[in-house]
């Protein structure tokens, strides 16, 4: 099967939570807010299948030349930013 990349046409900037999966006792559920879903409509077609690919660099040098490969004229990327969060 093809994958086709999915482009955003504006910046979004959104925020959500992890959540627990008890199968694979980790936290490992996201949750697409719907600012996301509305700039990606092919989303909300159920019979499709999705899938992500994740790269983690380890430091800005790995970035910078993660960076400098997308360049060459392949789509941007989508950051995303874990935090662990307080407990109030």
């Amino acid at each position: 099967m093809e994958k086709k990349t999915l482009s955003p046409r504006k910046i979004i900037n959104s925020f959500g939570k992890l959540h627990y999966s008890e199968s694979n006792q980790a936290w490992g559920n996201i949750i697409l807010k719907k600012e996301i879903v509305d700039e990606f409509p092919q989303l909300k077609e159920k019979r499709s299948s999705f899938s992500y690919e994740v790269k983690f660099c380890r430091d800005s040098e790995e970035f910078e030349k993660m960076v400098k490969i997308l360049k060459k004229g392949q789509v941007m990327p989508l950051l995303m930013f874990i935090y662990q969060e307080e407990k109030n």
